[in-house]
């Protein structure tokens, strides 16, 4: 299921470049254009979902949060630590209505050295 006027599903479809980290028929992780952190990944299910309180079936969310694990591997930050965010809704600031999982790291979080980010 796709939804025409949504940002997210146009960079599932190819029709929106992204520079890809992973990709499998269920699931596309690409980096973030305003990355936080020097690993910044976000991670979406090719179905559109607005939020995690759209009724997104147990298997799907498990999947998309099992992804989460070989991103931060392929990121190599599995060791070192990362920080997962889901954002939902506007006073949540959730920018793309399409359920997606931030995977930030690759630093040490609140380090306070921009030069990190």
């Amino acid at each position: 299921m796709r939804k025409d006027d949504c940002l997210f599903c146009k960079i599932v479809a190819g029709e929106i470049p992204s520079t890809k980290v992973y990709e499998d028929d269920r699931v596309l992780a690409f980096r973030d254009v305003n990355p936080q952190m020097p690993v910044h990944v976000l991670i979406v299910p090719k179905n559109h979902y607005d939020n995690i309180g759209d009724g997104i079936p147990d298997e799907e969310m498990g999947y998309l949060f099992n992804t989460v694990r070989k991103v931060a591997e392929l990121e190599g930050i599995a060791e070192s630590g990362y920080r997962v965010i889901v954002n939902t809704n506007d006073d949540a600031q959730q920018s793309v209505h399409h359920i997606h999982v931030h995977v930030l790291g690759g630093a040490p979080m609140n380090s306070g050295d921009p030069s990190q980010k």
